[in-house]
C-alpha cells in the first residue's frame, strides 16, 4: 500500500471511485441545486413547486471546477501518504519467541530417571552388605551415595544417614547458591572470591558495557540532531555570486556559519528495528555474563574437589606406604630370625618404592590445583589459598540433588536465553535490510549568517530554511535484496543454534545424570571390593607371620589392598567433580545477586528482566 502510495497509481484510483461513491449521480428527480453555485438545495415545502418549474429530463454534467475538485491534490497525496506512514507498522518480521514442538516437549520433560534410581538402589544396596571398616580412610571421608540400603545405618558414617531411600535427584527447584548445599565454608569462601574477582568476569562485564553503549547510540538516533559550523576568512566572493557580473568585490575579513537543527522520520521502521536489535544484542550479552559467572563458581568448585580428592589420594597412598613399611619391617625380623630368605625382603622393599613413586605426581596435581584456584580468585600463582592446601575431605552433598524440571531449565540456563535474544537480534535486523526499499524523510532547520565580520548581527546577513530531505536510492542494483537474504539467513542460522543450544542443554544434564549415577555404582563396588582386599590382606600377614603362606602371597595382598585404595579414593574424587559438572549442567549460580565492574569492584547486578521462553 505504502510503496502504491509513492507511485501514485492506486491511491489516485482509489480516491477517485471512494469520490463516486460518496456523490452520487443528478437524476431528474433529484433535489435542483441553487444557480449561483449549485450547492444547496431547496427546502421541502419548496420543492414541488421547483419541480413544476424545470424540466424532469434535463441534467447538467458537472463543470470543469468540480471535476479538478473530485481529483486529489499534490497536498492531499503528500498528506495521504504521511497518514500511511505514522499509522503504518515497521517494515520487517516481528520476533516471536520460539514455540516449536521440540522447545514444548523439551519443557515438559522430567530430569531425572525413576527406573535407573530403583536399580541404583538396588545395587547400593549389595554393595553395602559389607561391614564398616574403620581403619580405611577413604570409606570415613567418602563422599554421600544418596542411595540408602536395607542394611543398618553405619554410625561411623553420617553421610549414609542423610541419604534418601532409592533417589540420586529430585523435582525440587535448583536454589541460587547451590555450592552452600555442600556446607564447606571454605568453598563458599572461594566461590565469592571468585565470583568478586575473576579475570573472564570483568571481561564479560565489559562487553555487557559496550552493548549498553551501543544500544544507547541506536536510542539516540530518535532524537533531534543539533549541528553548528563557523568559517571565518580573508579573501571576497565572485561577484557572480552576489549578482555584481564584471564586478570583483573588496578583500576583507569574511565570516560564514550557521545552526542545523535535523530529525529523521522514521517512516518506515527502520531506526525501531534497529533499536530492537540493539536491545536483544545488550540481553544477550547479559546472558553471556551469566554464562560466566556459572563457569567461574563452577570451575572453582571443581578445582577445590580436585584438590580435596587428591589430599584423599595422597592421605590413602601414604597409609599404603605405611602398611608396606609394617612389612618390610617384618620381613626383616624375620630374615634376622633366620625364618625367611633375603629375597622375601627385597621383594617387599621394591613394593615400598613403588607406593613411593606414586606420590610425586599427587603431589604435583593438588599443587596445581592450588595454582588454579589462586588464579580463579584474581591473584597470583604464588598466592594460592593456603588455607585450604590441607584438605582431605572432597566436598559432598547431605541430600539428593535438586534439578528441577524441563521448564525451569530452558528459562534458567544462560546460553539457551543468549541464543534467544541472539536470534530476535537477527529478526530485527530482517526489518532493518527492508527499510532500504524505501525513502528516508529528514526534516530540517538551518540558520545561516554569513557577510563581513564588521556586519555580524545586522539583519541582512541571516538566513534560514525549513523543509523536508528527502532520499531514496532505488533499489534496482539487488544489493538490498541481497542484504535481506542475508539478514533472513542469519536468522534461521540463530534459530538453528537455539534448537541446538535445547538439545545441548538436555543432553548435558542426562549426561551428567548418568555419570553420576553410574559412578556412584562403580563407587559401592569398589568399597566393597576394598574391605574384601583389607580382609584378605590383614589374614595373610597372620598366616605369613606363623611361617604358613610365602611372601608372594603377601606381596599380592599388599598389592591388592593399595590398588583398592587409591581407586577407591579416586572414585571419591570422581564423585564431587560429577555432582559439580551437574550443578553446572543445569545452569544454576548465575542469580548471585553480585557482579564486578571493570575495577574489579562489587556492584550489584539485578537479575530481573531477562527475557523468558514461554
Amino acid at each position: 500500500m505504502i510503496f502504491s502510495a509513492l507511485t501514485g497509481g492506486s491511491l489516485v484510483r482509489r480516491s477517485r471511485a471512494e469520490h463516486r461513491r460518496a456523490v452520487p449521480p443528478i437524476d431528474a428527480d433529484a433535489a435542483p441545486r441553487t444557480a449561483d453555485n449549485g450547492a444547496s438545495a431547496v427546502s421541502s415545502r419548496q420543492a414541488p413547486r421547483a419541480a413544476a418549474t424545470l424540466p424532469r429530463a434535463r441534467t447538467r454534467p458537472p463543470s470543469k471546477g468540480a471535476f479538478y475538485r473530485r481529483r486529489p491534490s499534490a497536498l492531499a497525496l503528500s498528506l495521504a501518504l504521511i497518514t500511511a506512514g505514522c499509522g503504518g507498522h515497521p517494515v520487517g518480521p516481528d520476533y516471536r519467541p520460539p514455540a516449536s514442538a521440540l522447545l514444548s516437549r523439551a519443557g515438559s520433560l522430567p530430569l531425572h530417571d525413576v527406573e535407573h534410581d530403583t536399580q541404583a538402589a538396588s545395587s547400593g544396596a549389595t554393595a553395602s552388605a559389607q561391614p564398616p571398616n574403620n581403619d580405611n580412610p577413604v570409606a570415613q571421608a567418602a563422599p554421600s551415595g544418596a542411595i540408602a540400603s536395607a542394611q543398618p545405618p553405619n554410625n561411623d558414617n553420617p553421610v549414609a544417614q542423610a541419604a534418601p531411600s532409592g533417589a540420586i535427584a529430585s523435582a525440587q527447584p535448583l536454589p541460587v547458591y547451590w555450592w552452600r548445599l555442600y556446607h564447606d565454608p571454605r568453598l563458599d569462601d572461594l566461590v565469592r572470591q571468585a565470583l568478586a574477582r575473576n579475570t573472564d568476569l570483568r571481561l564479560a562485564m565489559a562487553n555487557l558495557e559496550r552493548q549498553q553503549a551501543l544500544l544507547q547510540e541506536a536510542s539516540s538516533a530518535q532524537n533531534p540532531t543539533l549541528s553548528a559550523n563557523a568559517e571565518p576568512y580573508y579573501g571576497h566572493p565572485s561577484g557572480l555570486s552576489v549578482l555584481a557580473p564584471g564586478t570583483v568585490p573588496d578583500n576583507a575579513w569574511r565570516y560564514d556559519g550557521g545552526l542545523s537543527l535535523s530529525y529523521q522520520w522514521d517512516l518506515f521502521g527502520q531506526i525501531q528495528r534497529a533499536l530492537e536489535a540493539a536491545s536483544a544484542d545488550s540481553e544477550a550479552a547479559q546472558a553471556a555474563l551469566d554464562l560466566v559467572k556459572i563457569n567461574v563458581a563452577a570451575n572453582t568448585a571443581r578445582a577445590y574437589a580436585d584438590l580435596c580428592a587428591t589430599g584423599l589420594r595422597l592421605m590413602t597412598t601414604r597409609h599404603s606406604i605405611e602398611l608396606q613399611q609394617q612389612s618390610v619391617d617384618l620381613t626383616r625380623r624375620l630374615l634376622q630370625a633366620g625364618r625367611t630368605g633375603e629375597l622375601d625382603t627385597v621383594r617387599a622393599r621394591a613394593q615400598l618404592q613403588q607406593l613411593n613413586a606414586t606420590l610425586p605426581p599427587l603431589e604435583a596435581r593438588r599443587q596445581n590445583s592450588l595454582y588454579q584456584l589462586a588464579t580463579l580468585t584474581g591473584n597470583l600463582p604464588q598466592d594460592f589459598p593456603r588455607q585450604v592446601a590441607d584438605c582431605t575431605t572432597p566436598p559432598r552433598l547431605t541430600q539428593v540433588i535438586p534439578v528441577g524440571d524441563g521448564a525451569a531449565l530452558l528459562r534458567r540456563r544462560p546460553d539457551i536465553r543468549q541464543n534467544e535474544r541472539r536470534l530476535a537480534a537477527a529478526t530485527a535486523r530482517i526489518g532493518v535490510a527492508m527499510a532500504d526499499l524505501y525513502p528516508k524523510i529528514t526534516l530540517g532547520l538551518d540558520g545561516s549568517s554569513a557577510g563581513l565580520l564588521s556586519g555580524i548581527g545586522k539583519k541582512d546577513t541571516y538566513g534560514w530554511s525549513l523543509g523536508p530531505l528527502i532520499s531514496w536510492t532505488l533499489p534496482a542494483s539487488g544489493a538490498v535484496q541481497a542484504r535481506i537474504a542475508q539478514a533472513q539467513a542469519g536468522t534461521r542460522a540463530e534459530l538453528a543454534r537455539f534448537d541446538g543450544s535445547v538439545l545441548t542443554a538436555l543432553r548435558e544434564v542426562e549426561t551428567a545424570l548418568n555419570n553420576y549415577a553410574r559412578d556412584l555404582d562403580r563407587y559401592q563396588a569398589l568399597e566393597a571390593a576394598r574391605a574384601a582386599t583389607a580382609d584378605v590382606a590383614q589374614k595373610t600377614r597372620l598366616l605369613y607371620s606363623s611361617g604358613k603362606i610365602g611372601y608372594l602371597d603377601v606381596l599380592d595382598a599388599e598389592r591388592g589392598l593399595a590398588s583398592s585404595d587409591a581407586a577407591l579414593a579416586q572414585s571419591a574424587g570422581q564423585l564431587s567433580d560429577d555432582q559439580v559438572m551437574l550443578f553446572l549442567a543445569l545452569g544454576g549460580g548465575w542469580e548471585a545477586p553480585t557482579a564486578v565492574d571493570a575495577g574489579g569492584q562489587l556492584r550489584t547486578a539485578s537479575a530481573s528482566g531477562h527475557p523468558t521462553l514461554r
